[in-house]
């Protein structure tokens, strides 16, 4: 008995130390990204050593060697890498997984610059107590204005934010075009609304070439978007308006906002499409507390970082269910894809 019990403060003590130094996960795995060390390995179409990693990044003129070795340890442990320890030269050959080809720059299916995301944000954890105790973000103690306030003061982080969103607009798009089967097939007009510089609107219409789609989202967004066929490019402001269609589509938007900010998007929404016939398509996270899917944990994650990034949030079937309620759409159903958001198709009827 005193054995179990012994283990067992041991183990406690262990999982305390694992949390606590849980964000050396995340920021080894960001280090990886700058360093671009899985477009290294790609670049040598197998394993390589670490002086061939080390002798491949840029500008690195007092290259640390111990670090990146145990940089590498680490990320092989958590199995982002492997390594092949050669017996006769000595050396250890390092090569990819199916985790690390996520981290590919130039891959169509890459998470290289949502990784990179997070580094601005981190800085927005530091407040968090004080969230709890006085509400507001994080994000704005650390940064002096709110997440989209400084995207659009930011240039550089308003690429990044960019970049990270198109990465999983493509990700997404597979996942709702294969998922959602005949979805779109009666809608003529779509709008994307807060659809970024457009990626997700053109992955629809490429799939159903006879919609016609609106990508709206705020001026400084729209103002990088690129050219795409079948894609018209409007800026403005889903607060205030939104562009009349015979659906209305929000991927990953209504977990930036708060209940009441959410039901202010519906509410115009509901205005913007056919009363008897409009739908609204959205994309997010449905979350099961109690669950054990592979994405369950990281729906949970999402929803802490919402709420101390952007005062978000994450939501149960439940609470989806009133929020829909309550911005005008008493009807739904949750369509389950391969990917970590799920679809929720809503009626005004």
């Amino acid at each position: 008995m005193e054995s179990t019990e012994a283990d067992a403060v041991l183990q406690g003590l262990a999982e305390i130390w694992q949390y606590t130094f849980g964000f050396v996960d995340s920021m080894a795995l960001s280090c990886a990204v700058e360093l671009r060390i899985a477009d290294i390995i790609h670049s040598h179409h197998g394993p390589v050593t670490l002086s061939q990693i080390a002798s491949s990044i840029e500008d690195s003129p007092s290259l640390n060697i111990v670090f990146l070795e145990s940089l590498m340890r680490f990320l092989v442990r958590k199995r982002v890498f492997t390594a092949d320890h050669k017996s006769d030269t000595g050396e250890t050959l390092y090569g990819l997984t199916r985790s690390s080809r996520w981290l590919l720059r130039d891959s169509e299916l890459s998470l290289a610059h949502m990784v990179l995301l997070k580094n601005p944000i981190m800085s927005s954890w530091n407040y968090s107590s004080q969230c709890v105790k006085e509400g507001g973000t994080g994000f704005k103690r650390a940064n002096g204005c709110e997440f989209w306030d400084y995207a659009s003061q930011n240039a550089e982080f308003n690429t990044l934010v960019n970049k990270a969103m198109a990465e999983d607009s493509r990700i997404v798009s597979k996942a709702v075009i294969s998922g959602y089967k005949d979805g779109f097939n009666n809608i003529g007009t779509l709008v994307d609304v807060g659809g970024g510089t457009g990626g997700m609107a053109a992955q629809i219409v490429k799939s159903y070439p006879h919609i016609k789609a609106i990508n709206y989202d705020l001026p400084h967004v729209i103002k990088t978007a690129p050219l795409h066929d079948g894609v018209s490019h409007l800026g403005g402001d889903m607060f205030e308006s939104i562009p009349n269609a015979d659906a209305a589509f929000l991927k990953w938007i209504l977990h930036d906002w708060s209940d009441k900010d959410c039901i202010r998007i519906l509410k115009n929404c509901r205005k913007a499409i056919p009363e008897k016939t409009g739908k609204l398509i959205i994309v997010d996270i449905v979350l099961q507390p109690d669950g054990n899917s592979r994405f369950d944990d990281i729906g949970l994650s999402f929803d802490l970082q919402m709420l101390v990034a952007l005062g978000g949030r994450e939501r149960t079937e439940l609470e989806w269910k009133k929020l829909l309620e309550e911005g005008g759409f008493p009807t739904y159903k949750i369509i389950k894809i391969p990917a970590m958001q799920s679809i929720i198709e809503a009626y005004p009827y």
